[in-house]
């Protein structure tokens, strides 16, 4: 079992930066691979990026691509979002998830384990 705690979400203007974490409770955190999506109003939830257990190894939708970083401290327990040059498009609730095996790592069924997401809200 794994418990997942996302922070960090808030309210930034367009070109802005904003830092997630989320947080896993559990030994086993190194052994899944993490990813975060978002889900906007009346949309469906949308797959952002995913790091492999080590932290060597990334995925991100084209969407986000050179503008937001995933990155992972399995000593910590936590996974990171790093979202950079912000645009209102951005705005959703941002969810991280754990899953044991990576082999869709862009789709939602793949995760295990899913945290009760944070607010982004981008103003332009």
């Amino acid at each position: 079992q794994v418990q997942l705690v996302e922070s960090g979400g808030g309210l930034v203007q367009a070109g802005g930066s904003l830092r997630l974490a989320c947080a896993a409770s559990g030994r086993t955190f190194s052994s899944y691979v993490m990813g975060w999506f978002r889900q906007a109003p009346g949309k469906e939830r949308d797959f952002i990026a995913a790091v492999n257990i080590h932290g060597n190894s990334t995925l991100y939708a084209g969407s986000v691509k050179g503008r937001f970083i995933v990155t992972r401290d399995n000593a910590k327990n936590t996974v990171y979002l790093q979202m950079n040059s912000l645009k209102p498009e951005d705005s959703a609730v941002y969810y991280c998830a754990a899953a044991r095996t990576g082999i869709n790592v862009g789709r939602t069924y793949e995760y295990d384990y899913w945290g009760q997401g944070t607010q982004v809200t981008v103003s332009s």
